[in-house]
């Protein structure tokens, strides 16, 4: 404490020490600092002045310092204000341009405004009330875009399904323009050059694709389009369908993000409009109109999806459009083949025919494959066919019934011509013989002949644009024409040879006609030939059945004449009235059996004209059928009894068939060949006339034998007749000697043809 202290006081010394050496100094400053503050004091009741003065002229600079400050202000604020509204405007703008849009249907440019709208100008004022009302309202206004495109859409589809008659009305015409723009190059090669096909001039027009309306930017569905004339350009589908909606409402939706979802209800809606399309109407096969409408909304709906498909990238595809047509052809086919089968008028059917061509040229120009079409016509021609052969039948008929089956008379030489020229017929005689002359067959056989020609054309007719080769027409019309001679011809000719009112002229006249048909047959052959350019030699060539129609029509005529003359036969036979009880004959043949030689001799001098086999035949039957019907009327049962003068007159009656058979009814038979047709009644009537038993049991059963034709059953049955016929005559007589010693015989002769009969039979 002590050193510390002494520390202390050596410091204080110090101080002492050094504050004596600087006093002065701090008096000097004193006295230099209490100089200033008066100065001080000076300077600062100058300021003061200075500043008094200041505040006085400084007032009015201060109040308009103020003035220029909210000025100021203001200008900022003003500045600030014009700045948002220059960002603010173009928005509203742009919102009231997108109403305006709207409601003017322009939804494609509205939707694009939307966006600009949506992510150019709201995010710069996005702070703003408005704005976000604007943003709420954003949703709702692209629902509204896609509801409303979707309605014109929807417009558009129901126009187009009301208008494909007349889409395909116009397309189908250009196949035909373009058909027979065709034919003319084929025929004048050097003009090919003049014009595109159809095809490339709408493969052109597809690659321009049309976004808005030729008449406004509204959706107007399907243009008006006048009846053009035929020498005017007809207009394609782009220029008659305004398929902007499409294109908008498919744009829209893609820009939207929901394609997919316009993709699926578009087809959704084209399939449903397709099924209306393809169910035919009731009575479709009543008019070619009918079909031709039918065809048209088909031909319409398939080139409106083919300008889709190539104006539009995706909105239908290949493989849509062919399950489409897969469709469309089946179901098409299936209604055809249905309502085809009710047409019964061939020039409807030919008419038909020419339309599903052109149907098919049409769709196939669009690149649609028709190979099932042109095999569907193959099976109409068959019922085409048919209903020319049933129209043909009529035709026949009419030619058949009319005809007076007499041959045709020739008064000059221009008749002979004209008859000559429709009827392939050559004979040098009938030339050299003066007019008037005859033709030796009668107006049905030209008329029947042209008419087998008209038949042959009306099928060629079927056959064109088929795409056939000259084998197949050949074919076709051979076949045709084949099923027309040997069913609808021959069932004709049939018909009118087994009439009940068919005389034997005309019967006659039916084999001569026929015969000249027959021969006409080749010609038929060269003239198929000559429209086909098939010659008959080729391989798998359809031969023509005329013959065999003909030949079968001409033997039915024969044998109807046969059976017409057997009958005539019958009916004289019901005439005949014997007396089988006579015990005298007459002095001549019975005159029923005159009158029917005399019908014979009559009907046989009208057989001159045919062949001379028929006229024999005919003759040889008629003798064999008189010689069994009498032979039938002697056996019949109920003559139980007969005497010899009965049997005697009988005999006059067979002389007098034997008396025809020998005079030659018809030339060209041998010796006495046709007496043979009376050689059974002849022995039979001579045995018992004769009474030659003894001849006829010694000499049975050889060849030599006189009575060979003899039946002993026949003999007995009449040999029973006779014997009746002596009982009952002869009941007081049989005690006469002669009398007993015939009866004896007579019995004894049964006897033994009961033996005979017996041996035979054993």
């Amino acid at each position: 404490m002590e050193k510390l202290e002494a520390r202390i006081r050596n410091h204080d010394r110090e101080i002492e020490k050094m504050c004596n050496f600087h006093y002065q100094g701090f008096v000097d400053s004193i006295t230099e600092l209490l100089k200033v503050r008066g100065e001080a004091q000076k300077l600062k009741n100058q300021v003061t002045d200075t500043n008094r003065k200041l505040q006085s002229e400084g007032k009015e600079l201060i109040i308009a310092m103020e003035e220029l400050k909210q000025c100021r202000l203001q200008q900022r604020n003003i500045s600030a204000t014009v700045d948002k509204l220059t960002l603010c405007l173009p928005v509203l703008e742009m919102y009231s341009k997108l109403r305006e849009q709207m409601k003017s249907k322009r939804h494609y440019p509205a939707l694009k405004t939307l966006e600009h709208l949506e992510h150019t100008y709201l995010p710069q004022v996005s702070h703003y009330r408005f704005c976000k009302v604007m943003v709420d309202n954003i949703p709702k206004l692209r629902e509204e875009i896609k509801e409303v495109s979707m309605s014109d859409l929807k417009d558009f589809l129901e126009s187009i399904r009301k208008h494909s008659d007349k889409i395909g009305e116009m397309a189908m015409k250009q196949a035909q323009q373009q058909r027979n723009l065709d034919n003319i190059v084929s025929q004048h090669p050097r003009i090919s050059g003049g014009k595109k096909s159809k095809k490339e001039a709408c493969a052109g027009s597809d690659l321009e694709v049309k976004n808005t309306s030729p008449m406004s930017e509204q959706d107007s569905g399907i243009l008006d389009v006048e009846d053009e004339e035929e020498d005017e350009e007809v207009p394609g589908a782009q220029e008659l369908v305004d398929f902007s909606p499409v294109y908008r409402c498919l744009h829209i939706y893609t820009v939207l993000g929901a394609r997919e979802t316009f993709e699926n209800y578009y087809r959704k809606q084209r399939r449903k409009q397709a099924r209306l399309v393809l169910q035919p109407p009731s009575n479709m096969h009543e008019t070619l109109d009918g079909y031709r409408k039918y065809f048209n909304q088909i031909v319409g709906f398939f080139v409106v999806e083919d300008h889709i498909l190539h104006t539009t990238q995706g909105l239908v595809n290949r493989a849509y459009i062919d399950e489409l047509w897969e469709m469309a052809l089946s179901k098409t086919i299936a209604a055809l083949r249905t309502h085809s089968s009710y047409c019964s008028d061939p020039s409807l059917v030919l008419d038909l025919k020419n339309l599903i061509v052109l149907f098919a040229d049409t769709l196939q120009g669009y690149g649609f494959p028709v190979n099932q079409l042109f095999d569907m016509l193959l099976e109409i021609q068959d019922q085409y066919s048919e209903t020319l052969l049933k129209k043909w039948s009529g035709v026949f008929r009419n030619i058949l019934d009319s005809d007076n089956y007499s041959p045709i008379p020739v008064t000059n030489e221009e008749i002979y011509k004209k008859i000559v020229g429709q009827f392939p017929f050559q004979d040098a005689e009938l030339e050299k013989q003066p007019f008037p002359k005859k033709f030796p067959f009668s107006e049905f056989v030209p008329k029947v002949y042209n008419q087998i020609k008209e038949f042959i054309y009306a099928c060629l007719k079927f056959s064109e644009d088929l795409h056939l080769s000259s084998t197949e027409v050949d074919d076709m019309i051979r076949k045709s024409t084949n099923l027309l001679l040997t069913r609808t011809l021959s069932n004709c000719l049939q018909n009118v040879i087994k009439r009940k009112n068919v005389g034997l002229t005309e019967l006659v006249q039916i084999i001569i006609n026929t015969t000249h048909l027959e021969k006409s047959c080749k010609f038929l052959e060269e003239f198929i030939t000559n429209i086909t350019n098939v010659l008959p030699e080729t391989v798998h060539t359809t031969k023509l059945y005329g013959t065999t129609t003909f030949k079968d029509a001409r033997h039915a005529a024969e044998e109807e004449i046969y059976t017409n003359l057997n009958q005539k036969i019958d009916q004289f036979l019901q005439l005949a009235d014997y007396d089988w009880m006579a015990l005298e004959p007459g002095s001549r043949a019975s005159d029923y059996l005159v009158d029917l030689i005399g019908f014979l001799r009559s009907t046989f001098a009208v057989f001159t004209h045919l062949p001379g086999k028929v006229a024999q035949t005919a003759c040889m039957s008629a003798c064999k059928h008189l010689s069994t019907s009498l032979m039938q009327l002697l056996l019949e049962a109920e003559v139980r009894q007969l005497t010899l003068g009965a049997l005697q007159q009988f005999n006059l009656d067979v002389e007098e068939c034997e008396q025809f058979a020998r005079s030659g009814p018809v030339p060209g038979f041998q010796g006495d060949t046709l007496q043979l047709a009376f050689i059974d009644l002849r022995q039979l009537l001579d045995l018992f006339i004769q009474w030659d038993w003894s001849t006829y049991l010694a000499d049975y059963g050889q060849p030599t034998c006189k009575y060979l034709r003899v039946n002993p059953t026949t003999a007995l049955v009449l040999l029973e007749k006779m014997r009746d016929t002596s009982r009952k005559n002869n009941v007081f007589a049989q005690f006469r000697k002669n009398e007993r010693d015939k009866q004896k015989l007579i019995d004894t002769v049964a006897k033994q043809l009961r033996g005979l009969i017996n041996s035979h039979h054993s």
